[in-house]
């Protein structure tokens, strides 16, 4: 496997790249444009001055998350296409400087949504959290003024300017159902895998997080079951999944290693990420380590190591330890923790294959 560390920019992020070199194992960083709205067309000039940056540390950049997908693409809109025209011209930029794998998610209005961006831990450490009768309780307007106070930096998928046409998105969503919304995601997987094909970049859907409906708007990119039909949509090599552990893992009937394994050659980035489950449906992110989640890390890795992934993974999301001021669920230092707990199962393995640890980063 090849391990990458989500980075959110200079003047984006407390996490400097020098930082992030000095994590053992970390080969390239996972980027993006968070400052241009979705269905812009990515400037030339803006990727490759990402492509000098990262060269100065030796990091590669083949990981883009996310090229996020407009509304109107989404909502099947007539104005759809200059979206898509827009984000195949990025598709080609990013092939220029060595992209190889886009993540990307096709959830409407929200793409994550949580009810605290810090509680507080019995440890002292403070993590996402999601309590669902608070979601259920309350309206859209409510849970975007819950995150209206986090001033710090860009929280992807709760840019200002998207929150401010919120009333607009859920007045066009009603109505809309799943079936609409897979009819679109053909639409739009069937324009830009031939494109993905000709570049050499691997398209690979974000799970919804969580995976389940919510404030009335349809989501389906959920289970094993819908997985399947998002890979035969178009089925391409190129079409493929970032299997986040979290997400998925927030409902307890997926299975993340049987996914692992039945999916694997359609697994193009993967997210490893712990959470702890309760039986009344919430649920908060905790260290990677096992046994303080709800989730089978062990598995998990054993399953990737199991499968021959040579693919891409970073630790996904973590705590905020150590007085840490930080993006939510970003901390330097749980999420380095975290990748030396991925390594540390990784090279277990590897030793028990007879596989000396020095080659398992190469």
């Amino acid at each position: 496997m090849k391990m990458v560390f989500r980075w959110f920019g200079d003047g984006n992020d407390h996490v400097s790249l020098s930082n992030i070199k000095q994590i053992p194992g970390v080969t390239g960083i996972v980027w993006s444009l968070h400052d241009l709205e979705p269905g812009e067309e990515w400037p030339m000039e803006r990727i490759q001055d990402m492509k000098k940056i990262a060269d100065r540390y030796h990091f590669n950049i083949d990981v883009v998350e996310s090229v996020n997908i407009h509304e109107d693409i989404k909502l099947g809109l007539p104005s759809r296409t200059k979206y898509i025209e827009n984000y195949i011209e990025t598709i080609k930029g990013l092939a220029s400087i060595g992209v190889k794998v886009i993540c990307y998610n096709f959830m409407p209005v929200f793409d994550w949504i949580r009810t605290d961006l810090y509680l507080e831990m019995e440890d002292g450490s403070t993590a996402l959290f999601y309590e669902k009768a608070k979601v259920e309780n309350m309206s859209p307007e409510e849970l975007v003024n819950r995150f209206s106070n986090y001033q710090d930096s860009t929280l992807p998928g709760w840019e200002p300017e998207r929150m401010g046409k919120l009333t607009e998105l859920f007045e066009a969503y009603k109505g809309f159902t799943e079936e609409m919304l897979w009819e679109n995601l053909q639409y739009f997987l069937e324009r830009i895998i031939p494109v993905a094909e000709e570049y050499g970049i691997k398209m690979a859907i974000h799970p919804d997080d969580p995976p389940w409906t919510m404030f009335g708007l349809p989501r389906i990119i959920t289970n094993r079951e819908n997985i399947s039909r998002l890979l035969r949509l178009v089925d391409s090599p190129y079409n493929g999944i970032t299997l986040c552990s979290g997400s998925l893992g927030a409902n307890e009937s997926n299975n993340i290693p049987e996914m692992i394994r039945e999916f694997g050659s359609r697994i193009h980035f993967a997210h490893i990420r712990n959470i702890k489950r309760f039986e009344n449906g919430d649920f908060i992110e905790t260290s990677h380590r096992e046994s303080d989640g709800s989730l089978d890390i062990v598995g998990i890795v054993k399953a990737y190591h199991d499968i021959g992934f040579t693919g891409y993974v970073r630790p996904d999301h973590g705590r905020h330890i150590w007085e840490e001021k930080c993006r939510p669920g970003y901390g330097l230092y749980d999420r380095a923790l975290g990748i030396m707990y991925i390594w540390g199962i990784w090279d277990s393995l590897q030793r028990m294959k007879g596989v000396h640890v020095d080659d398992v980063t190469k």
